[in-house]
């Protein structure tokens, strides 16, 4: 009985955790999508995702990538939250970088 309760336990925070990371995903990639594609497609093409996969770009680690994030918040005055960076850089990352 002690184990299927813990096993359930388990279980229902494996959910919540998976649940919690798809939300922070689905953030990062609204995120880009209302404020970065624009920009990439109309420098790279097409659906703008050329940037992340280009043979000489510019992010070669996940410090790269943040940096990268936060230069881009910065320098298009974006006044992105930490936290919305981070939900960005997750984003990327998971889709793109793999690091």
């Amino acid at each position: 009985m002690k184990i299927s309760l813990l096993f359930s336990w388990f279980l229902l925070l494996a959910s919540h955790h998976a649940t919690a990371a798809d939300a922070q995903l689905q953030a990062g990639k609204k995120l880009i999508d209302t404020h970065c594609i624009s920009c990439h497609a109309s420098s790279y093409g097409g659906d703008g995702s050329g940037i992340y996969t280009r043979d000489y770009r510019k992010v070669r680690s996940l410090n790269g990538l943040k940096a990268q994030v936060t230069n881009c918040n910065t320098m298009l005055n974006l006044k992105w939250f930490d936290d919305e960076e981070q939900q960005v850089v997750q984003y990327l990352n998971h889709t793109y970088y793999h690091f």
